[in-house]
This record gives C-alpha cells, structure tokens and sequence, in this order.
C-alpha cells in the first residue's frame, strides 16, 4: 500500500511540474480569437536579456500563473529582435534590419516598436477584438504579475482613471497566487 502510495505522488507530482503556458504566435492569438474571443497576453523578450530569462524561470513556471493564463488568455511569447512576421491591423510587421551573424543585442522589430515596447522584459495585453490595453515593463514575482492579470482580464482596468484609483486598487486587491 505505501508504494502504492507513493507511486501516484511521484506521477501527481510529475503532473505539476510538466504544466506549461500554451504559448503561441502573435497571428496565431489573433486567428484563435476569431474562433472563441478572449484577451490576449504577450511576453515581449529578447535572447540576452536576464530578467526575461527569470520571468520564464521563476513566473512563468508558477502553476497558479501557468493555470490562469491558459484558463484566461492567449498568450503570445515574442522576440522583440527576432524575423517572425507578424500581421496586425492589416499592415505586415517585420525586422528588416536584422542581423543574423550579429552577436547579443540586434534591431528591433517593427512590431515592439509600434507597440512602444523598449524595455525588457515587457507584457503586453490586448482586447478580446485584439486592440491594444496597455504594454507593462519589467519583471515581476508570480503575485506582482497577478494584479495585471486579474485587473486586466476582468476589465477592472476600465475603471482605473487617475493614480488614485490605482493606489486604492493595489491597497485592495488581494492576492491568491
């Protein structure tokens, strides 16, 4: 009985650790949202960058967040100095002046640049209709990251119009990651 026992913690535990965020292409969250609406959220990163690389590490690995941006959004995973072409708003995004035989740091694509986007790591988070909410720079811990998400995904964000209404939000919000 006890290696019965412990045999399905092993695989339970197994389970937990091999969840991971779906994620996908910036024109596959915008063709998946015509199919079933639903916010998309966007990690915006580069290959050199530390701080993207412990966003991975140490939130996007967290089963409470993994569980809740699955659950709640498309989430998009884009190299802000990659080739992938991205379409949006009926215009075609490219890095024209990438360099593959260049080293660390390379252009930046035209994309993160139309979207403001010059630090990183940064998030980004889109409508259900796939316009653009608000990008938010920087890394963050698993409940520091919960905030946006929850505010965003239930539209709390609309309501938030002045510093003080966003103190008063933080004040409030209470976290369950």
């Amino acid at each position: 009985m006890k290696y019965l026992l412990l045999f399905f913690l092993i695989i339970s535990a197994g389970t937990v650790h091999s969840q991971k965020i779906n994620w996908m292409t910036m024109n596959e969250a915008l063709a998946a949202q015509k199919k079933e609406p639903k916010k998309i959220f966007m990690d915006v990163y580069t290959t050199w960058c530390g701080p993207c690389k412990m966003l991975d590490k140490n939130t996007f690995s967290d089963a409470d967040v993994i569980e809740y941006l699955n659950k709640n959004y498309y989430a998009v995973k884009f190299n802000a100095e990659g080739t992938e072409e991205v379409t949006f708003n009926d215009f075609t995004y490219t890095n024209p002046n990438y360099d593959p035989a260049r080293k660390g740091r390379n252009s930046q694509h035209l994309f993160a640049h139309a979207l403001k986007v010059n630090a990183y790591p940064s998030v980004v988070f889109f409508t259900e209709e796939g316009k653009l909410i608000q990008a938010v720079p920087g890394y963050r811990t698993p409940p520091q990251l919960e905030i946006f998400l929850k505010m965003i995904h239930t539209d709390d964000y609309l309501k938030i119009t002045t510093t003080e209404a966003w103190e008063e939000y933080q004040k409030n919000f209470k976290s369950t990651f």
